[in-house]
Parts: C-alpha cells; structure tokens; sequence
C-alpha cells in the first residue's frame, strides 16, 4: 500500500485519548518560537500591492487537525491586517487552503470553524471582511493549486514526512530509522531520498506562488552533521528497543521488523541551503534557528514521557498498525512510555527547529 494511503496524524477530539488533537502541544510550542518569523516575511511584503488588493491566498500544507492548524491561520490574518494599518492599505479578503493527506481527520476542522469565524470577527472587528476557508487534500509532492494562486505558503513540522520509504534499506536491519548501527549506505539513501522530494517540492510550489511570493518551512532539524546523533535518534531507537522486547516475546516477527523503517528525514541547515541553492526556484530570505525541549509537556504536567509518548503515538500509530496489525500497538507504546521515562530520568533532551524564509523568484 502507498505511504499516502496510509499515513495520517490520529484522527478524533474531546475525549479522543491518543488523537493527535489531543496531543499536539509540541508542535504549538514550535510553532509559537517560529512565529517572529513569520510576522517577518509578512510584514516584508506590506509595500506591494499585488499581495493586499483583492483576495490574500494562503496555503497550510500538512495542516493536520486541531486547534494548532486555524491559530496559526488566525496568526497570519491578524498579522496582515496590522500590515495594511501600517501602511494605510485596506484589509483583503482572506481565502485559507488547508492541506494534508486524504486520511486526515478535516471533520474535526471544520466543526471548528464557527468558532474560529465568531472569534476572527470579535477581534478583528465587524467591518475586517471576509474570510473563507477550504480544505485542499492531497499529497504536496503533487501540485494541489492552480499557477500563480497562492501568496503566501506555510508548513510546519511536516516536510520532513519522505513521499515514500527509501528504496535500499536492506541492510538496516533490526533499526526502524537511521541508527548509530544503521549502514553508512542506509544514511545515504534517506538524505538521498530527502534531497528528491524537497527539491520537487520547492518546484511544485514555484508553479503555485505568484512571483515574489513566499514560502515560510519549519523543519525538526539537527545540530550535527551526523544524522545518528542523540537529537535525532534517540526515540526511534527507543521505540526499536520496544518492538525487539515484543520480538523476544514472540508477538512480532523478525522480519517484519527488518521490513520496517520510518518514512521521514530531519535535515541539517547545511542540507537545506544547497538543495535551495542547488534548485534555484527560490531565495533564501530568512533563517531562524532555536532549540524545544521535546518532554517540556511532561515536565508541566510531572508526569516524564507520557504526554511524549501519546504525541509519538499520535503521530505514527497508523504507520505500526499498517505493518504489525492492532494488536501489538498498546503494549508497544507502554513499553516505550517506560523506557522514555528512564531516560528522561538522567538525560536532557531538546529537538532543534529550523524555520526558513523563502522568496519566489
């Protein structure tokens, strides 16, 4: 089965225990550091009147679901309107085209919605304008809009997702991921693969943007130029210790797990100035860089990895029930939420996020 028939955030609301609405509290975090950024490359396009005259377009790709995807949506509205105030322009029309795969939970989104359009009025005013959202689903390594629709695009913690598992993986025996055990030939083929598919990316979305349109990526990245680094790995190879203790147990079969590996790819900020520069669709106007510490929700709620461990869940449960069937899920995720709390115990742990400004040129 295809990766974009299968992969999507967990899907479900309100008392919903592992859906990823319910557990996206880290990527809020990222978002919420990323957004001086963002203000940024808005406010850098204040003095043009082909952005503000008639209707805004942006586009959020790999939206997901929750609260996290119409707060960003609401950020970048309320950012252009005090734009246009500096500047004595007009408030747009705002059109917002969510995207993500055909899996994911968009009824959750829209049950939002009347909400979101009641808060944007109250805070905005009556006479802000008018605002319409749409959801756009499909895969953005395939083109999702029309030529030169779109001003601005967004995407956080999602480009990351490969279009498909690496091809050589072979010899990754006994790892889900890249590995310190991992082959040297297994690291190539994943920032092969990365290398692929962001480069089609930065291409698709240039037929997408008007000219001088821009694009703002926030990527988990890393710090080393070696991508089986703690920062990186570390919860992966949590999570195969996890399914080799089932192995043990004779719940899942060994080659089941040498036939699985995750499909996504944190590059460095290295990587991501020569495929940019390399492709040239784009310049790079901006590049932020800071660091989250990826069990801060479970220091706030004392309880270390168990907030982590349903954001993992909620992120690649669908990825292990495709592989291994239902069956083993909870008691793979309680065996990791053990084993992250025992290294959380004595260990200091922080991902790094790369947020990158990009101009069409």
């Amino acid at each position: 089965m295809r990766l974009v028939d299968i992969l999507h955030m967990n899907s479900g609301s309100g008392d919903s225990n592992s859906s990823y609405a319910n557990n996206s509290l880290f990527t809020k975090i990222v978002m919420q550091k990323a957004a001086p950024l963002v203000k940024r490359t808005i406010k850098g396009m204040a003095n043009q009147d082909k952005f503000f005259d008639r209707c805004f377009m942006i586009a959020d790709l790999g939206c997901s679901s929750g609260m996290n995807t119409l707060l960003l949506a609401s950020d970048i509205i309320k950012t252009v309107h005090e734009a246009c105030q500096e500047n004595n322009r007009k408030t747009p029309q705002f059109q917002v085209c969510l995207n993500d795969l055909f899996g994911n939970d968009f009824n959750n989104l829209f049950k939002l919605l009347p909400n979101f359009y009641k808060t944007l009025r109250k805070d905005m005013g009556e006479k802000f304008g008018s605002c319409f959202v749409s959801a756009f689903p499909g895969s953005f390594y395939e083109r999702l809009f029309p030529n030169e629709s779109l001003h601005l695009v967004h995407s956080s913690y999602s480009v990351h997702w490969l279009s498909q598992v690496p091809e050589g993986l072979e010899n990754n025996k006994q790892n889900i991921y890249i590995a310190k055990t991992s082959p040297l030939d297994v690291l190539q083929a994943y920032g092969k693969q990365f290398q692929t598919d962001f480069t089609k990316f930065l291409q698709l979305r240039s037929e997408e943007l008007v000219h001088d349109g821009r694009m703002v990526i926030v990527f988990q990245s890393r710090s080393s130029l070696d991508p089986t680094n703690d920062e990186c790995s570390t919860l992966w190879e949590l999570l195969t210790m996890s399914l080799l203790e089932l192995l043990k147990e004779g719940l899942v079969l060994e080659s089941d797990i040498n036939s699985f590996n995750l499909p996504f790819y944190f590059p460095h900020g290295d990587e991501l100035r020569r495929i940019i520069e390399e492709d040239g669709s784009f310049s790079l106007d901006d590049m932020d860089i800071f660091e989250v510490d990826w069990d801060q929700h479970d220091i706030e709620c004392n309880n270390r990895g168990k907030k982590t461990t349903k954001s993992i869940r909620a992120v690649t449960e669908t990825l292990f029930t495709s592989h291994f069937g239902n069956s083993i899920i909870d008691m793979l995720f309680k065996k990791f939420e053990k084993k992250l709390a025992d290294y959380l115990a004595t260990k200091k742990t922080r991902h790094l996020c790369v947020v990158i400004s990009l101009i069409k040129k």
